[in-house]
């Protein structure tokens, strides 16, 4: 039995290096957002703070986690067997969950995973438990630590709440203390800020970062806490006249250091104490075995009392622990898309949104828009204009390039400032709360107040700030639940069930890690026009709309193909294959909707023909993505349906109609993939040829409407085909037209092919 326990201790341990890489790669964006999303510095510079926070913050470590030993169940009602059957449960439900988020960008909080994964564990060992002995569901109360978790859960999310209007309420008054011009030369109410700012921070360290640590003693800490307004006054003048002496001799923009302090205030933080989220639960599984083998008494037996004391973590294992965040934080690209989300949400300017609009942010946005204007009508018009005024954005953050900061230092300093504040008066409060929520929500109230939300973006950001915080909810109850289900397979069947968990984390991983790589490889794509640097001239324009047109057709082609084939054979592989062929055609062309604006800002400026050839291509694009999509959505429809099969008379009809389209595009494709024009004329022939077969077979059909009543289900399907057929075919040829008439080597040709293309 012993064997078997070490085995469960080495697998907890590998399941926190797994659950340290993908917990700092959800986390990272806690820290990290604001010095990225301002540009404070170099992102190499700005990971070497982050690191340095995380290093000192392991070292400094408050030790363990005491919801993973008592918070949330009475360990004293459980045996050594059954801890070990919540521990391992919760560590593979940990991991997936938190990878799954990080692998669509998501920030949630490590906090609540662990907390409902707790709880979900717990329950489940403790209604089996109650089930064997034969009491009833009324005695799960002595199981459970029922009111720590609900003080744990209500004070997480009150913080929500919070956290975003202190955010918005700070900003507001810091934007009109600033302004967007932060190049004018700063007042001593600047040089203030920046030392409240600072004292802030430096108060935040003492209380959130270092608490409990083992190289500070705790009457330092009680001290500080006992004289915290005499201590922050000292520290406020300290910092107030050394940013004074900073800026004004030495030039030193002091909202760099203010960013910066806090970014490895906040790193520090996080490792210090959110570290415990992620080694916490295997710590308390070691201490536990250390215990039992030591008793000598059986572990069906052997109660679990000792998790009542505290226990101290290892300080190698944190410095380990320390190190492995830190090695993730560099090189793992899940924790960039986290961070990414959260600074696009919050970013001044306007741009490509991630989030679609969905009923409740259009409400929102509405209600939000009509309360604002009889807000305004009760203040008066001077202070309207002057607070106008404070808020008329810097130039540098109007224009979207490659290097153009999401947000300025002021809004970056006021998000780092405020979450630490919060976190530092909660913890001192002994409230627990998540500081992924309060980071998350301090940074869009911050955007709020800073007009960030604008009429044009409002509806996407509000979007994904719902869908953020539905997220929330979701890791709640997927940890909850997915907790519990693992606990109740590994009470009954052992070492089984975690051999089979174990090798579906590893399934599911591999599959997050695949699909995260896919769209890293679209993004890629999406953002290579968008952060080219050089504009570009008609000729090149010509030649990169070409290759897109040609790709474009080709995958119309094997759309088409795959459903007509799947309609003839009756395959629904080949026909949602179709489909979801046709569902990358739309999303490239809601792409290229959303990228006009940016590729037209590209071209030189005596290149206007460069986007009328874009909008277009787009135009074109637009017309036969709806025709192929009209005909894969009602050939699948027909089939997933199990309605009548296409008759043979209507089979030999569809095969000769795939045939000729598919020569078609074939030829089609080659004449503007090689840009061979000559050929054009043979093209077109072969489209008046293909054009009346397919009227005559449509005439066929109208007839037989008449005179031989066919199967009504096969009619509509087959007369569908050939309208939408006939669509594609007349669309496909205005892209060879169009390149055709680019090539024409006359003096007026690119004014020319605008007003001809369609014709």
């Amino acid at each position: 039995m012993t064997d078997f326990y070490i085995i469960v201790l080495v697998l907890l341990f590998v399941l926190a290096i797994s659950d340290l890489i993908v917990g700092v790669s959800n986390d990272a964006v806690n820290f990290l957002n604001s010095a990225i999303g301002s540009k404070v510095t170099s992102r190499r510079n700005i990971m070497i703070v982050a690191s340095a926070g995380i290093l000192v913050g392991a070292t400094f470590s408050s030790g363990m986690m005491e919801v993973a030993r008592k918070g949330i169940f009475n360990p004293d009602f459980f045996y050594f067997s059954e801890i070990m059957v919540i521990f391992i449960a919760v560590m593979i439900t940990d991991i997936i969950l938190l990878d799954l988020f990080n692998t669509f960008g998501m920030p949630t909080s490590t906090t609540v995973s662990i907390v409902f994964e707790l709880l979900g564990a717990a329950v489940a060992v403790s209604i089996l438990k109650i089930m064997e002995k034969g009491d009833t569901l009324g005695t799960l109360d002595n199981y459970i630590n029922s009111s720590s978790a609900l003080i744990i859960i209500s004070g997480i999310f009150l913080s929500v709440l919070i956290a975003f209007a202190v955010g918005s309420i700070v900003q507001y008054f810091s934007r009109l203390l600033f302004t967007f011009n932060l190049n004018k030369k700063f007042t001593w109410v600047n040089y203030l800020w920046c030392g409240l700012a600072l004292t802030a921070l430096a108060y935040f360290l003492l209380i959130k970062g270092i608490k409990g640590a083992s190289f500070v003693p705790v009457d330092f800490v009680a001290t500080v806490q006992e004289q915290t307004l005499t201590t922050m006054c000292i520290s406020a003048v300290f910092w107030t006249f050394t940013m004074f002496i900073l800026n004004h001799f030495f030039k030193v923009n002091i909202l760099k250091i203010v960013v910066l302090f806090g970014t490895f205030a906040l790193a520090m933080a996080f490792s210090g104490n959110d570290l415990v989220n992620f080694i916490g639960v295997p710590i308390a599984g070691f201490e536990s075995f250390l215990a039992w083998r030591d008793s000598g008494v059986d572990a069906d037996s052997y109660s679990m009392s000792i998790l009542l004391q505290p226990i101290q973590s290892k300080t190698y294992m944190l410095v380990i622990a320390g190190l492995v965040m830190i090695v993730t934080l560099w090189f793992s690209k899940k924790a960039r898309s986290v961070t990414e989300t959260e600074v696009n949400l919050g970013r001044q300017s306007e741009g490509d949104e991630r989030f679609r609009p969905n009923v409740l942010s259009k409400k929102i946005v509405r209600y939000t828009i009509a309360i604002n204007k009889q807000f305004n009508y009760a203040i008066p018009d001077t202070w309207l204009d002057k607070s106008e005024k404070r808020f008329e954005p810097h130039d540098v953050l109007e224009v979207e390039t490659k290097n153009a900061p999401a947000f300025d230092l002021v809004r970056a300093s006021v998000n780092l400032t405020v979450a630490s504040i919060l976190i530092a008066f909660a913890t001192s409060l002994k409230l627990p709360l998540s500081t992924t929520y309060v980071s998350f929500m301090v940074a869009m109230g911050t955007s709020l107040s800073d007009k960030a939300w604008g009429r044009n973006s409002a509806v996407f950001r509000v979007a994904g700030v719902i869908n953020v915080i539905g997220g929330w909810f979701v890791t709640a109850i997927l940890a909850f639940t997915a907790s519990a289900t693992f606990a109740i397979l590994i009470y009954y069947f052992e070492i089984k069930a975690i051999a089979l968990l174990v090798l579906a984390a590893v399934f599911l991983i591999s599959r997050t890690f695949l699909l995260h790589k896919r769209k890293e490889k679209e993004k890629h794509k999406r953002l290579q026009l968008k952060q080219a640097d050089n504009s570009i001239s008609f000729s090149e324009s010509i030649d990169e709309t070409a290759v897109k047109v040609a790709n474009t057709l080709e995958n119309i082609k094997t759309s088409y193909n795959n459903a007509l084939e799947g309609l003839l054979k009756e395959d629904l592989t080949l026909l949602k294959a179709s489909a979801k062929g046709v569902e990358s055609l739309k999303k490239e062309q809601e792409d290229l909707k959303y990228q006009l604006y940016n590729l037209i800002k590209r071209f030189e400026d005596h290149s206007s023909d460069s986007g009328r050839l874009y909008i277009l291509v787009y135009d074109l694009v637009q017309d036969i993505v709806q025709s192929i999509s009209l005909i894969s959505e009602t050939c699948l429809e027909h089939v997933s349906n199990s309605l009548d099969p296409i008759q043979k008379s209507y089979g030999e009809q569809i095969k000769d109609i795939l045939e000729k389209v598919s020569r078609y595009l074939e030829n089609l494709i080659s004449i503007i993939s090689k840009k061979e024009f000559n050929n054009l004329g043979v093209l077109k022939d072969e489209k008046n040829d293909l054009l009346k077969s397919l009227e005559e077979t449509l005439a066929t059909e109208i007839n037989n409407i008449k005179h031989n009543s066919p199967s009504k289900r096969n009619s509509l399907l087959v007369i569908t085909i050939l309208l939408e057929s006939k669509d594609l075919i007349a669309v496909a040829i205005r892209f060879a037209k169009l390149y055709n008439r680019i090539a024409l080597p006359t003096e007026d040709s690119n004014h020319y092919f605008i007003s001809k293309a369609k014709k």
